[in-house]
């Protein structure tokens, strides 16, 4: 494999400014969109070297990039878009109110059933996604949904119907 590797690194350095020539025609010069085209395409060449190193393996790129190019034109959302003008800051909050809120928060997650509440806990103020919840509470991720919603529904009721302190 000592060998492959090293036909496979010969050949991404003669020919990288060329292919990524390529990728910038293909992405309207984004180059930023090429890097990442070159790159998925030289990652397929590197698992289909053995078959494609000897014979074509400039072919085998250009094919893989120009599929990938139409494919991600079809995208709609390309990711974010840097700009040079920043957003405002936010305004700077009362910190008495913040802390009233997270008062009524910490009540309002009291009244949740213990599943309920972790389910709501492990969800959106650990951030882990369903199935890392549904793997610490030990039940299918259907019931971490469901949990969630319950809980997210009475703690909207709760919030809700609690006088403003």
């Amino acid at each position: 494999m000592g060998a492959d590797r090293d036909g496979f690194d010969a050949f991404v350095q003669a020919r990288w400014t060329a292919l990524l020539h390529l990728a910038c025609l293909l992405t309207a010069g984004d180059a930023h969109r090429a890097e990442d085209l070159l790159q998925d395409a030289l990652v397929k060449l590197w698992f289909a070297w053995g078959r494609v190193g000897r014979e074509s393996p400039e072919a085998y790129v250009r094919q893989v990039l120009v599929r990938a190019a139409a494919r991600s034109r079809r995208r709609r959302w390309w990711g974010e878009h840097p700009t040079n003008d920043l957003p405002d800051p936010p305004a700077s909050a009362d910190t008495a109110e913040l802390v009233s809120d997270r008062h009524r928060l910490t009540a309002a997650l009291a009244l949740l059933p213990p599943k309920q509440r972790a389910a709501v806990v492990l969800r959106y103020y650990q951030d882990l996604p369903e199935a890392a919840v549904a793997e610490a509470m030990g039940c299918p991720v259907g019931t971490v949904r469901s949990l969630t919603s319950r809980g997210i529904t009475r703690l909207r009721t709760a919030l809700t119907l609690s006088p403003v302190t």
